[in-house]
């Protein structure tokens, strides 16, 4: 069977506008035969998101952008996605708007919610929300620090325009000299410092000797300090320390007047009573020195002795008037 001009035509005009339809389609990410639900999100900017950018859910693709134009005049902007109707989700859930890679890129991902409610259906328009990207974090974090650097500056400045002010002439050529005297202080300490080595060289063997004799000496002490150790001093000075102890005891019963020393110590009345009988002995021995006669009567063949009479000046008569 011959099909006439006309046909064919027509068979090829149909096919050209049934390929430009799906090369259409292609272009724009929309499959002709496909029963995904076509959602719509909303957002404010969106960051260079591209039509046909992956739509995934926990990372795995089930959708494409597959247009992005101006809501209203404010500037938002709708995106509209298709989303696998494989995967069911409550309409509550959040279409998010995220960074792909370090260098850019967005990319969307939606968040799923089980809560019970209605589940998505296609013309839904979803909850949104932007992951900062890492320009934007580095961007807050950044700009506080820069902010600071920038009052530092500021700061560094009005010090040194003060530091400008308080060094006038005067205080500058003051400090010129002190910088100059500090370096001649610098030159004499190295003089000094070159002298006492060359003192040091000079004496070497000497210094040398001295320290010979120096850890001698420290040996030596060392040694008598062990020998006393091993001599019983560490003995001897405990019962020097008990001894002292118990004189401390005997002196502070001395001091409470417990004992015969005690009682010595703090009894007036005795001591009135020894002071009057040492008195009394000295005037006797010094009576019995002036007039033995009173105390001692020799008689010699059987003669009388003679009545002693009391001397005028007699001490102990006059200490008795």
């Amino acid at each position: 069977m011959k099909l006439s001009r006309e046909l064919k035509t027509g068979i090829i005009v149909i096919g050209g506008i049934l390929l430009f339809i799906m090369g259409f389609s292609y272009l724009k990410s929309t499959p002709l035969f496909d029963n995904s639900k076509t959602l719509y999100a909303v957002y404010p900017n969106v960051g260079g998101l591209q039509s046909g950018t992956a739509v995934s859910i926990n990372g795995f693709g089930v959708g494409k952008v597959n247009d992005i134009r101006f809501m209203d005049a404010k500037g938002n902007l709708v995106v509209t996605f298709t989303v696998s109707s494989d995967f069911q989700f409550s309409k509550n859930s959040t279409v998010e708007l995220y960074d792909t890679g370090i260098i850019g890129g967005k990319g969307l991902q939606i968040l799923p919610i089980f809560d019970g409610g209605r589940n998505i259906q296609s013309g839904d328009t979803l909850s949104t929300d932007t992951r900062p990207g890492l320009t934007e974090l580095a961007q807050q974090k950044l700009t506080p620090l820069f902010r600071k650097f920038e009052s530092a500056v500021t700061d560094a400045d009005s010090v040194l325009m003060n530091v400008n002010d308080v060094l006038d002439t005067k205080t500058k050529r003051d400090l010129r000299n002190a910088i100059n005297g500090l370096s001649e202080l610098m030159v004499s300490l190295n003089v000094s410092a070159k002298s006492f080595n060359t003192i040091l060289n000079d004496n070497k063997s000497t210094l040398d000797s001295s320290l010979t004799n120096f850890a001698a000496l420290t040996s030596n002490f060392a040694k008598l300090s062990d020998s006393l150790n091993n001599a019983g001093l560490g003995n001897t000075l405990s019962s020097l320390q008990s001894t002292v102890a118990s004189l401390d005891e005997i002196l502070l019963k001395m001091q409470k007047g417990d004992g015969t020393l005690g009682k010595l110590m703090n009894d007036k009345e005795l001591y009135t009573n020894l002071t009057s009988a040492s008195k009394e002995l000295d005037l006797l021995l010094q009576d019995f020195r002036l007039n033995p006669k009173r105390y001692v009567n020799v008689s010699v063949f059987g003669k009388k002795q003679k009545e002693y009479a009391v001397p005028e000046s007699d001490p102990a008569q006059t200490t008795q008037d």
